[in-house]
């Protein structure tokens, strides 16, 4: 993980079959690798394997990261691929 003073990330991953995941975490590389390989990962994305990170957005707290993962829940699929290209163009 990147040492960042924020605690919390959400993050959203493209499956194997197109669509999004999106899901918050501590150690969003180690999160990543579980819904990879562990039947730990979500159940959403253990039959959509393999995924990748495709955006990362980092939070004060738990709290605010859920309230975020919600909020980008709620985005249609063709917002949630403007999100991730907006973010790519601020690297």
């Amino acid at each position: 993980r990147m040492i960042n003073d924020m605690n919390y990330a959400v993050y959203i991953l493209e499956c194997a079959d197109g669509t999004y995941y999106t899901g918050v975490a501590r150690n969003v590389e180690k999160r990543v690798h579980i819904h990879n390989t562990s039947p730990l990962g979500a159940r959403y994305t253990r039959t959509r394997r393999p995924v990748v990170l495709r955006y990362t957005e980092w939070c004060n707290d738990r709290s605010a990261a859920q309230r975020r993962e919600y909020e980008i829940k709620q985005l249609s699929r063709q917002l949630k691929a403007e999100l991730i290209a907006r973010s790519k163009d601020i690297l």
